[in-house]
């Protein structure tokens, strides 16, 4: 089981340590709703150091990512990040991530921990032709993500960078924390705002020290693998190995707003007469509609009890306090306010089909 840099403090601090993508992680410190609500009203802090981290570089960096990525990486800039996700070659998806371009030539890849050597794999076997520079970095590195509409105020005293101008999906490589060159970036998985700080290992317990004494007077707090969860749920943003994997497509699963055609990637003319014909199945939110928690793998069903689906993420949303979840369904019964059932335990709880998000983010 691998450590982050900062496990022995996770322990410190009382946290609940579980095993999670093949490492020894902080599922929750004082407890789920708490720390959820700290995001959404304050600021607080995960340590997400598993992922990993991939640079590719050179002067062919640009024609691999654009191989092995759905969306149009020649579109960033120096600065800028890109959500996106790797087909496969049967329609599924190796992997989401975000791209970075950090130099003219240069590009970090940020994938999901239990993915690392899968995707490592993966983009290796279309480089042999391409011949772009590729560093596995992820054991050098650290990942922070501190969260919340409070964050930019919080930490504006670590760096010289006005966190303000940093726009969503924008980054600085900058000083923070008393450590230069690092990684601020205005991206995150919970939709309540903040950064994403990269730093080595050896630094990042400098970082998280000087994070929380300036966090100190905001009420900060370190948070989660568990209201991780449920903060991306709330904003429908999928979770690799539920709601996307080897054999769901970005179209079925609502990525096809990363996924363009104005190039060639693995695996686009199927998915282009997949997007033209329309998918069999649809990825949809729901919100139950009487007390109950849909759990993953719970069935979706109809009105006579037919299985249509299963429910890939589910949970009792800490926000607005009742049962919300994703599941596949077929297109025909996908619509928006459709009223389907998911069978908890014996009883088929009828539930509504909505509009992502689940929690709208106040402006």
């Amino acid at each position: 089981m691998k450590q982050t840099a900062l496990a022995d403090v996770h322990k410190s601090l009382g946290a609940k340590m579980v095993p999670f993508a093949g490492f020894e992680m902080p599922v929750s410190y004082e407890g789920v709703n708490i720390e959820h609500e700290t995001v959404r009203k304050g600021v607080g802090v995960f340590d997400v150091s598993h992922m990993g981290e991939f640079l590719i570089e050179g002067p062919d960096a640009l024609s691999l990512i654009q191989k092995i990525s759905s969306n149009d990486a020649s579109k960033l800039t120096v600065g800028k990040a890109q959500y996106s996700c790797m087909p496969n070659e049967s329609g599924g998806i190796v992997d989401d991530l975000i791209i970075y371009r950090v130099k003219d030539e240069v590009y970090l890849l940020v994938v999901n921990a239990s993915n690392i050597e899968k995707d490592w794999a993966h983009i290796s076997k279309y480089n042999t032709g391409i011949g772009a520079q590729m560093r596995n970095i992820s054991d050098a590195y650290s990942l922070l993500a501190i969260q919340g509409p409070l964050a930019v105020e919080a930490m504006q005293s670590l760096t010289s960078v006005d966190l303000s101008e940093i726009k969503f999906y924008n980054f600085v490589v900058g000083d923070f924390a008393g450590i230069d060159h690092v990684i601020i970036s205005a991206t995150g998985y919970t939709g309540s705002g903040g950064f994403e700080i990269y730093c080595k290992n050896e630094e990042v317990e400098q970082v998280w020290n000087r994070v929380f004494e300036a966090g100190e007077a905001y009420g900060i707090k370190p948070i989660g693998l568990a209201a991780r969860d449920t903060l991306r749920l709330e904003m429908g943003y999928c979770l690799y190995g539920n709601d996307i994997d080897d054999t769901t497509s970005p179209i079925e699963a609502g990525l096809g707003w990363i996924t363009k055609f104005t190039k060639d990637f693995v695996n686009h003319e199927a998915l282009a007469r997949e997007k033209e014909e329309g998918p069999k199945r649809k990825l949809i939110a729901f919100e139950l509609q009487e007390r109950g928690i849909p759990r993953q793998g719970y069935s979706i069903v109809d009105e006579a009890g037919k299985e249509m689906g299963k429910v890939t993420s589910g949970t009792m949303s800490p926000s607005l306090g009742l049962g919300i979840g994703l599941g596949y369904v077929p297109v025909s019964e996908a619509s928006a306010d459709n009223i389907i059932y998911i069978q908890i335990r014996k009883k088929a709880v009828p539930a509504k089909i909505v509009k992502l998000p689940f929690y709208k983010v106040e402006k």
